[in-house]
């Protein structure tokens, strides 16, 4: 944290010395995202006496358009400025569920499971709070442009975001993206720690037939782990209203700070990611030009056949420590046999992955770059360091895609697959299919979508694995279909989906790998609407249904539903404002355990979730490019019992419940330099 001080503040500092204001017209009609619209300057002073004034400054000058593509798209996106979805400034969407404070672990509300294919290790508790090399944002950008967020809640929890990118050239983009979350939690053993960091830049040459992108990020994320309150009815105790008196199973003895800054985790993880991605391409096509004027020359170039090769290596450390480990515990819930009665115990994994791609892209229409064929290989060399000692391993993907999105923009064609011909992971695969079809502005967009993923088990299913703490290994490949079509325009979303899963894998108990032998199936249905009440009163609706059979270890509510009563609107020409009453609610439910030493969700079949509504009181607002948002959240916990106070808490997990009332006051604000 406080490496990052000087860099957050230097950027505070410059971004504050040449900020200059957004108009209030960034947000489109309908709450839809929009770019920053132009950015004028007020006038400048002449410093000459004898004509003082203000000289007309030329409008173009001082504007700024703004764009981003991801990495592996070609479509051109706006900044996203909208302030209606609080999922916009957090870093946990709406639809997942974490173990009681931000930076916890997670687990989506919405049946999604992990199906990629390939190696990996098979932790993803904590994945929402990770910056991925594939979300990398490639901004196009007339002016610098940079953004800063600041959070402040209960609890002194803090997240800070950075924001910085600029065009030095036409051709030539870079940029930064920070984040620091740090939350003490509201109960002992609970604070969290996460920095992330990512840099990016790309080049494209002069004749525009040479292109490199450069990305690296990283992830250091540190979350203790208190197992879960010892017993649900101390919550009604009046003498443990401060929650931090409530016992918990883990970490009661670590000596609890509530200090935000503090880092040391005793009790609970510390996982860090590097990653590093170079790809660069060389085209063959046509070349044109445009004469702008006798000394200036616009370059232009229709690909052919583009040859591109991506070098990608990445680090991974997983480790588990508890310097107070209760040997009672441990060896009631994982069989773990201590020296002592309270002793230091650990666990740690690490895991380096160099991987090497060439491919071939051809584009069959010219003057359509979102129209190719690509074919290629990629060479992947694996490293583990284990307890057992160092594991080397490979792997040999083939893989192709045939995209074609068409110049009217009225279909969208995009077919893929990978193959794993050799290696470790032999014989996994993934194929994907969609088509998206325009209709009108009425009807919009209509898309159907197919997936088959073959998978590997996780490595924390192989015997190997530092956190396979049973042994158990020899599980069969997961097998995922999903199929299934989405209709979307300007009154509604509609979507329906289905999965089939084959050899599902789950954990039971504290530690217990398992493998379902049934074939597991869950519908889902989803529907999404803005209704105007009023002029100035709306309500968004979030509703999803979603079925899996009785007996499948796939456990999740059969209604998730999130709903908004807004009132919205432009007041005094610059202020935008959306302010009302949010409420989230899910049908009760076996919600998943969780195993703090190996950090995975865990099924279980007797403790039944049945929570009061999640209701919360929010004011968020724009005035040209500074937001601000205040949130009064979990509202639904008020009680009179035992006097007046926020203590009817909900529960995430058995025996995990999540805090009372939550004051949350932030604010982000764009520069233009």
């Amino acid at each position: 944290m406080l490496k990052a001080i000087p860099l957050v503040l230097l950027c505070l500092c410059s971004a504050t010395l040449y900020a200059q204001v957004l108009d209030a017209d960034v947000q489109r009609p309908g709450g839809q995202t929009g770019a920053p619209g132009r950015v004028l300057n007020r006038g400048t002073v002449n410093r000459d006496t004898s004509n003082i004034g203000f000289q007309q400054r030329d409008d173009l000058k001082d504007s700024i358009t703004i764009s981003f593509r991801y990495l592996d798209s070609t479509r051109r996106n706006p900044i996203d400025s909208s302030i209606h979805n609080f999922d916009t400034y957090f870093s946990i969407p709406t639809h997942h569920q974490h173990l009681g404070n931000n930076g916890s672990a997670t687990q989506s509300l919405i049946f999604n499971p992990y199906k990629k294919e390939g190696f990996d290790a098979g932790f993803h508790a904590y994945d929402i709070y990770t910056f991925k090399p594939e979300e990398t944002k490639i901004y196009r950008t007339t002016r610098p442009f940079s953004m800063l967020g600041y959070q402040l809640a209960s609890g002194k929890e803090q997240m800070l975001q950075a924001m910085h990118t600029q065009n030095p050239r036409p051709n030539i983009n870079f940029g930064f993206d920070y984040r620091l979350i740090s939350a003490p939690g509201f109960f002992v053993a609970q604070n969290t720690n996460h920095n992330n960091y990512r840099l990016f830049g790309h080049y494209q040459g002069k004749r525009k037939r040479y292109n490199g992108t450069l990305v690296l990020t990283g992830n250091t994320l540190r979350a203790s782990q208190n197992g879960g309150i010892t017993a649900d009815t101390v919550l009604k105790d009046p003498n443990r209203t401060d929650r931090f008196s409530v016992p918990v199973n883990f970490g009661n003895n670590s000596g609890f700070r509530t200090n935000p800054f503090a880092t040391t985790v005793n009790t609970g993880i510390t996982y860090k990611q590097f990653n590093a991605l170079l790809r660069q391409s060389w085209d063959i096509g046509q070349r044109d030009s445009i004469a702008i004027n006798d000394s200036t020359t616009e370059y232009l170039f229709y690909p052919r056949l583009r040859i591109q090769h991506t070098i990608q290596y990445n680090t991974q450390t997983y480790r588990y420590r508890d310097v107070y480990a209760d040997s009672a515990i441990y060896s009631n819930w994982y069989d773990i046999t201590l020296d002592g009665p309270q002793d230091t115990f650990q666990l740690f994994e690490g895991w380096k992955i160099l991987s090497n791609d060439l491919s071939v892209i051809t584009f069959p229409d010219a003057k359509n770059a979102a129209q190719f064929l690509q074919l290629g290989a990629t060479y992947e060399s694996i490293r583990g360091d284990l307890p057992t000692g160092d594991e080397k391993l490979f792997n040999i993907i083939a893989h192709g895609e045939y995209r074609n999105r068409t110049r009217n923009k009225k279909w969208d064609m995009l077919l893929k697959g990978r193959l794993y011909v050799a290696g470790f992971n032999n014989g996994d695969y993934m194929v994907q299919g969609s088509l998206n079809r325009y209709l009108n502005k009425q009807w919009g967009n209509i898309q159907l979508h197919f997936q088959n993923v073959n998978r590997s088990p996780s490595l924390i299913f192989n015997a190997a694995s530092a956190f396979n703490l049973t042994g158990a290994t020899g599980f069969n490949k997961e097998n995922h279909i999903i199929m299934g079509a989405t209709a979307t325009n300007p009154r509604f979303t509609l979507g329906i989906s289905s999965h089939i899963i084959a050899n599902y894998l789950y954990f039971s108990g504290y530690k217990q790998p398992e493998q379902s032998a049934d074939l597991i199936q869950v519908f889902q249905v989803s529907a999404a609407r803005k209704t105007r009440l009023s002029k100035k009163w709306f309500l968004y609706s979030d509703v999803t249904l979603q079925q899996a059979g009785a007996e499948s270890p796939v456990k999740v509510p059969l209604l998730y539903t999130r709903n908004r009563l807004a009132f919205e609107g432009t007041f005094f020409k610059n202020l935008n404002l959306s302010t009302g009453l949010e409420v989230r609610y899910y049908t009760p439910y076996t919600a998943d355990n969780f195993s703090p030493v190996i950090s995975q969700f865990s099924v279980q079949d007797t403790f039944q979730i049945r929570n009061r509504p999640d209701v919360a009181a929010y004011l968020h607002f724009r005035i040209k490019s500074f937001t601000g948002y205040i949130r009064a959240e979990n509202l639904n916990t008020m009680s009179f019992e035992n006097g007046f106070g926020f203590t009817h808490n909900n529960f995430s997990s058995p025996h995990y419940p999540t805090p009372g009332l939550i004051i949350r006051f932030g604010i982000r604000w764009w520069f233009v330099n």
